[in-house]
């Protein structure tokens, strides 16, 4: 019998089920991976906003962790949302033991400029979560503050992954969405060398998730075995399905759908 892979999200419930665990649990599915979850926090939102979130303690997340780990192989795990410094620590410490691929997903700011973590901790995801990372996947945003620098260009996004691979990840890819004329654009550092993934952008108002869904689908094809490069544009190509046949719901930013691969 086959062996089952199985990646953990260690991340925030969307209670809108666009984003954050909810996104990445589905995602996990349509790409035959059996999905596990710890949750960080809770947040309440639709597709118009994010209204309430709520952190779980610490000691919360571990115990999650601890659970899944103690009795499940999980080949591969992504971080999401983690809010605070005490988060931040209880995930770097449980997760730095473990054989599993990390995919980090440093959900510092949204697509659209919302701020997701407290200013205090981003410290504290710097020294010790980005130094945990086979690979890190900010957007943008996320990118500007960890170089703190303004990024305009192709040529500054090259340089951004380059400097916040010394901060410690193996691996850093830039997604260029939030930059005009680099729409459907990620640049990858690693190794010492640049690579970009190139994929036609998808013209749909509805994108709520993608950035979730891409680290999600990275780290299930990586649970499945790929090697990263494969694994991302694999990823990309399933976040673009999700996106031709996003979902037009509710009075805001609708998700993109997780399940296009069954509509051909």
């Amino acid at each position: 019998m086959a062996l089952i892979p199985i990646a953990l999200t260690i991340g925030g419930s969307d209670s809108g089920g666009g984003a954050g665990i909810q996104a990445d649990l589905k995602t996990f599915s349509a790409l035959q991976v059996h999905g596990c979850s710890a949750i960080t926090c809770v947040t309440a939102q639709n597709t118009r906003g994010v209204e309430r979130v709520d952190a779980l303690p610490p000691e919360a997340l571990r115990a999650q962790v601890e659970a899944v780990t103690r009795d499940l192989p999980v080949a591969a795990l992504k971080t999401g949302m983690l809010l605070n410094r005490g988060l931040i620590e209880a995930a770097a410490a449980t997760i730095a033991p473990l054989a599993a691929a990390r995919v980090i997903d440093p959900v510092m700011v949204s697509r659209a400029g919302a701020v997701l973590l407290e200013p205090e901790a981003i410290e504290a995801l710097k020294a010790q979560l980005l130094p945990l990372a086979d690979l890190l996947t900010p957007n943008m945003h996320e990118a500007r503050l960890l170089v703190e620098r303004p990024l305009e260009s192709a040529d500054d996004l090259e340089l951004a992954a380059e400097r916040i691979a010394a901060l410690g990840p193996k691996a850093v890819l830039i997604k260029g969405g939030g930059l005009r004329g680099l729409r459907g654009s990620d640049v990858l550092w690693r190794d010492g060398r640049i690579q970009w993934f190139l994929l036609e952008p998808i013209d749909t108002p509805h994108s709520h998730g993608s950035g979730c869904t891409l680290s999600a689908a990275i780290t299930a094809e990586l649970a499945r075995g790929a090697a990263l490069e494969a694994a991302i544009q694999t990823a990309k190509a399933f976040v673009a399905g999700g996106l031709r046949h996003a979902l037009a719901i509710g009075g805001g930013q609708g998700p993109l759908c997780h399940w296009h691969q069954a509509l051909g």
